[in-house]
């Protein structure tokens, strides 16, 4: 089995000054390729400890992806320790330099002499184009392994690993056909409990069963060869009876991506209106193109009871002339409510958390996603109150 590996360089990245949005985007992009990654590892910018990695993964990984490094400044360090560990020296691409050149002539600037050495490459490397960029990508072969270096500029690196990379690795080695990943996420039970349920289940051969845990969500996938598709189909429908009702949706659309289609085939329009989530089930109920008609936003919300805030869910409904209407209130004494007016009636919610260790944004968007989760059920034509396995429902309306 072709082994793939990643080095991820530089000392922002080491120490978590920056997030590595590079690494996960080429371990989700290489699996859905049939070209899984092994493993992957990060060093920081010192030649040595640059050289050293290289030396080492070469001996061990078929495929290394070298990932940043390829700037103008000192701390590029990428070329000279792939030179280094082959052991030869750098060489000056002019076409390379004749393509920065024009980079900053169609952009108006002169090209800085630190520049050029964004062209500077291993003798033996091959030169790998980066298309929206000036940095000189560059493919080599140390021990047994064929290394591709890149730029850590996220469009840069994507483009490159899309053109240039993956068609010349299908080209050089046997690629099996992507592997079959189904996905379900569901709100409102534990890890464990599902486990409980499903740990048990027979899968077919090279079948796994995993779990993500991100809060306030469970993930729930079952990966395995796409040659087991009707056995992991047949497997993942005990799956889908034992996410039930807790069942948010199925593959990577989203909650509120299903929710703006589904208002859409119905011809629904939604306002929100909110306090404690502070706009943040505005902002990702927008971003998915839900049907929204204005909202409202209050710093505090006076509302003393379920009656009173479904009043001001049924106004807002009114006053934008919207089908249905959802709105959070603020948290007092460690409880909240929530109601969502319908044509058919509104319903309201009074909770209480009972784990409090999580920080003020996990509280809001677990919030927001219960709010969701209330017009979602309802949609379904179930009861907009579900169970929550770390919320209480102190009191409910309608």
């Amino acid at each position: 089995m072709l082994r793939v590996e990643m080095l991820c360089t530089g000392d922002e990245v080491l120490h978590g000054q920056i997030l590595d949005t590079n690494a996960a985007w080429l371990a989700d992009y290489l699996f859905e390729q049939g070209i899984p990654m092994t493993s992957r590892m990060t060093v920081g910018d010192k030649l040595e400890e640059l050289v050293a990695a290289l030396t080492q993964r070469s001996q061990i990984a078929d495929v290394l992806i070298v990932n940043g490094g390829l700037g103008p400044t000192s701390d590029d360090l990428s070329a000279l320790a792939a030179a280094t560990a082959v052991g030869e020296g750098l060489v000056e691409h002019p076409e390379w330099i004749a393509r920065m050149e024009a980079f900053f002539t169609e952009r108006g600037r002169v090209m800085a002499p630190s520049n050029r050495k964004q062209a500077q490459i291993p003798a033996s490397a091959e030169v790998v184009d980066n298309p929206i960029g000036t940095a000189c990508g560059f493919m080599l072969t140390l021990n047994r392994c064929l290394m591709f270096f890149t730029p850590g500029v996220p469009s840069e690196f994507k483009r490159m690993v899309d053109e240039q990379i993956v068609p010349r690795l299908r080209e050089r080695f046997s690629v099996t056909s992507a592997p079959l990943c189904l996905r379900l996420t569901t709100f409102g039970r534990s890890e464990s409990d599902l486990a409980n349920q499903l740990d048990s289940l027979p899968l077919p051969e090279g079948v796994v069963l995993g779990y993500r845990s991100s809060m306030p969500i469970i993930e729930l996938k079952l990966t395995g060869p796409a040659s087991q598709r009707a056995a992991m189909e047949s497997a993942w429908e005990t799956v889908r009876a034992v996410a039930g009702e807790n069942s948010l949706f199925e593959g990577t659309q989203g909650l509120p991506a299903q929710l703006a289609q589904r208002l859409t085939e119905k011809d629904l329009t939604l306002t929100v209106g909110e306090s404690f989530t502070a706009g943040l089930l505005h902002w990702q109920l927008n971003a998915a193109q839900v049907p929204l008609n204005g909202g409202a936003l209050w710093s505090q919300t006076p509302f003393a009871s379920l009656t009173v805030l479904a009043e001001v869910a049924n106004r807002l409904a009114d006053e934008h002339q919207s089908s249905l209407a959802l709105v959070v209130s603020d948290r007092q004494d460690d409880r909240l409510s929530l109601a969502l007016h319908t044509p058919q009636g509104t319903f309201a919610q009074a909770i209480s958390f009972n784990v409090t260790r999580y920080s003020l944004q996990t509280h809001q968007e677990v919030v927001a996603m219960l709010a969701m989760n209330m017009l979602r059920r309802w949609l379904n034509g179930w009861s907009p109150y579900g169970g929550h396995g770390w919320i209480t429902v102190v009191e409910t309306l309608g």
